[in-house]
């Protein structure tokens, strides 16, 4: 019992030591996400989305203030801008019941929704992950973006086939909920966010001779500059190696450096957003600490009692079999049904194994490879007033097993 007890104040300090550790790059980073936003990125991207969704969703019409919305929450997503997708789904899932011809029962297009919302693919780097990977003193805190966009885009494409297999069985057909009590959708809900018709596109401050400038002289140097590396690396790894570390070496100073000339060629006020949108980084580290802290502390409990240990020992033979080594085991389970919970999980694995071996990279894709299933579920069909989910559990779920696939397929092949 005596290390149990040290692990209390072991895990609440840990919990501190992390989140001071983290704040810097979070900041940064989001301020980073800031200039795009206002660029106009997330509006462009769901200018370019609008012709899928129609195809995925025919039963909504292309006016609909549904459809904006959920293409602006797809957008979103793809971002990385959480607190952005969330209002922006409650608002196509109200949408949605108002064309709903059974209330209680999720339509064809909710469930759709909701498999791509819980698996969405992100194309931006899963900042909070990467910000605890450095502050756990991670030699490459960004290894694991490659390998997480491949996870998301497993699990959207598992999470949309799920949706057409499942769609197919008799028992997920619609039918009448008359015996259960459905919650009335109101038309005039006054907190719901605005219309989110899709937006025009923005007028450029910058004269169009200089963004084309701009965007020729940078896409020149990075053409010419991959070009040379890549003709230098090939003969010492090889093809797929040299794009292996091309990825690895070149996505993050890309991902600045484009964010950047993006926001300066659309006029925008770079400084002001990066410090706007790091007010955000920083309110989101301070309101995490009583998670970390509950978590981190919980868990040192639960491996100073020896229980852990022995649970991992019992599965261990069989995940090993499968390439999977048993102690992420706690964070596949957790993540679909609580971020925060997740998140503390993963900074203890990370901790206690070490950012830079397999079990701290799968542990960290597996983090950004889907998202909190049964919350997402909880709130968007509470918001449309559906008792019925129909088919939605189960493609939300096998998109979470895609992702937990492709999260592991990923890093077998970056880090062997």
């Amino acid at each position: 019992m005596a290390e149990v007890a040290m692990a209390v104040m072991t895990g609440a300090s840990s919990a501190i030591t992390l989140v001071i550790g983290l704040v810097g790059a979070m900041v940064f980073f989001l301020g980073l996400t800031r200039v795009a936003f206002d660029a106009g990125l997330r509006d462009w991207l769901g200018r370019r989305l609008a012709g899928l969704a129609r195809r995925l969703f025919p039963e909504v019409p292309a006016d609909h203030p549904a459809m904006g919305a959920m293409v602006m929450n797809m957008s979103s997503n793809m971002m990385g801008l959480g607190n952005a997708a969330t209002p922006f789904g409650l608002k196509a899932m109200s949408e949605l019941a108002r064309l709903n011809t059974m209330p209680g029962v999720a339509t064809n297009a909710m469930v759709l929704f909701l498999a791509i919302n819980t698996s969405a693919i992100t194309i931006f780097p899963p900042f909070g992950t990467i910000a605890v990977r450095q502050a756990a003193g991670s030699a490459d805190p960004w290894a694991i973006w490659a390998p997480t966009l491949i996870a998301t885009t497993c699990s959207t494409l598992a999470a949309v086939a799920g949706y057409f297999a499942l769609g197919r069985l008799p028992v997920f057909r619609r039918r009448p909920v008359d015996s259960l009590p459905v919650p009335p959708v109101s038309h005039e809900n006054p907190d719901s966010p605005p219309e989110t018709n899709l937006p025009a596109p923005r007028a450029a401050t910058a004269p169009g001779w200089v963004r084309a400038t701009l965007v020729g002289v940078f896409t020149l140097t990075v053409v010419s500059g991959l070009g040379m590396e890549f003709g230098r690396l090939v003969p010492e790894l090889g093809v797929g190696g040299a794009g292996k570390a091309i990825i690895q070496d070149w996505m993050l100073p890309l991902l600045v450096a484009g964010l950047l000339l993006i926001g300066l060629a659309s006029g925008v006020r770079a400084y002001d957003s990066m410090i706007a949108g790091a007010r955000e980084g920083l309110d989101v580290a301070v309101r995490i600490v009583p998670y970390l802290v509950a978590i981190l502390v919980a868990v040192a409990m639960f491996r100073a009692s020896g229980a852990l240990d022995l649970i991992i020992g019992f599965l261990d033979p069989y995940t090993r079999a499968i390439g999977v080594p048993a102690e992420v085991l706690p964070m596949a389970l957790l993540r679909p049904l609580s971020g925060s919970g997740a998140f503390g999980v993963m900074s203890e694995i990370i901790t206690t194994h070490g950012p830079d071996t397999f079990i701290g990279y799968l542990t960290c894709t597996l983090m950004g490879s889907t998202e909190t299933t049964f919350y997402v579920l909880a709130l968007y069909l509470g918001a449309a007033g559906v008792v019925d989910g129909r088919h939605a559990l189960g493609a939300c779920l096998i998109g979470d097993l895609g992702g937990f696939v492709g999260a592991t397929a990923a890093c077998h092949w970056f880090f062997g």
